[in-house]
């Protein structure tokens, strides 16, 4: 082969290489033609002029995330942190403007972003960023759509990731809640403590009718075994005082065989021989006359 046909077939190959590319998937090539604009070629085995076309900028057309920390002051002064996440991606019907428009896409959605958290903040309490944050993200997406549409991109998403006060702030935000949650337990003690009392008393009061009650019943039940007592000791033929007596040492012996069982009782004891006991039963006996005796007229 000769040195002219060697140098046909190189400079074949090179024109052919130089004219023949591929584009990836989600992946968009600008071509210029003499320095200016001509098409834009998508994915696949695609053709170009060889050495008046030129291959300037493949530009990426899947979603693109950035981070933005913004810096600024709430209504009450406090300063804060927040972290902005900026989703977005070239639309496919303006890839040209994406290139030609601006120089540093995220450099421009970096300034609106520092501009729209920093003309919002400033009118919210620190309590209102965290509740309203939701909002915010929405008033960044709208306000980024807006502008970034001419430039060819279609903001996806903006989401409020992250705020962070000053140090000192969280601290005391953190002791106030914590306090607050303190002052919560301590009212719950307190009630459980209330309920528990009430209901004690409640039990001991239940308890001491019962006790009363059974207790009269058991008077009323005493009275009438001391009433059919005496029917059936004057029966016989015995006296009245007699049988007061009688009834009395009965009454007598019973406590002091009651007291005997129980040592821990609260007992009185009374003269209890033959002569004391007739003295008790004189008195309760004068006593339940006089107030059978009707008063003396004057």
């Amino acid at each position: 082969m000769s040195m002219g046909e060697m140098i046909f077939w190189v400079g074949l190959v090179v024109v052919f290489f130089d004219s023949v590319f591929i584009v990836r998937q989600r992946t968009a090539v600008i071509i210029e033609r003499f320095g200016k604009f001509n098409s834009v070629r998508f994915a696949g085995l695609k053709f170009k002029l060889p050495f008046i076309d030129r291959k300037v900028r493949k530009q990426n057309l899947r979603i693109i995330e950035h981070n933005v920390d913004v810096e600024t002051k709430t209504l009450d002064n406090v300063f804060v942190n927040i972290q902005v996440s900026v989703q977005y991606k070239i639309k496919k019907n303006k890839v040209a403007e994406s290139y030609y428009e601006l120089e540093d896409p995220f450099a421009q959605i970096k300034s609106y972003v520092f501009d729209t958290i920093r003309s919002e903040i400033p009118k919210m309490k620190l309590d209102d960023v965290f509740s309203n944050k939701e909002a915010l993200a929405v008033s960044i997406k709208d306000s980024l759509s807006d502008v970034m549409e001419q430039f060819g991109y279609q903001i996806i998403n903006s989401l409020v990731t992250d705020i962070q006060p000053e140090m000192s702030v969280k601290n005391a935000m953190n002791k106030i809640n914590a306090t607050e949650r303190e002052k919560i337990a301590a009212a719950n003690e307190a009630e459980a403590q209330k309920i528990k009392l009430v209901k004690v008393a409640e039990a001991e009061a239940e308890s001491k009718r019962l006790q009363g009650q059974g207790l009269a019943n058991q008077r009323t039940e005493i009275a009438r075994g001391i009433k059919e007592s005496i029917q059936t000791i004057k029966e016989t033929g015995v006296d009245e005082g007699e049988v007061m007596t009688l009834l009395l040492v009965t009454q007598h012996y019973d406590a002091i065989q009651d007291f005997a069982k129980h040592t821990n009782s609260n007992s009185v004891l009374m003269n209890y021989s033959p002569g004391g006991i007739s003295d008790v039963a004189t008195q309760i006996r004068e006593a339940v006359l006089s107030l059978k005796t009707p008063p003396a007229k004057v």
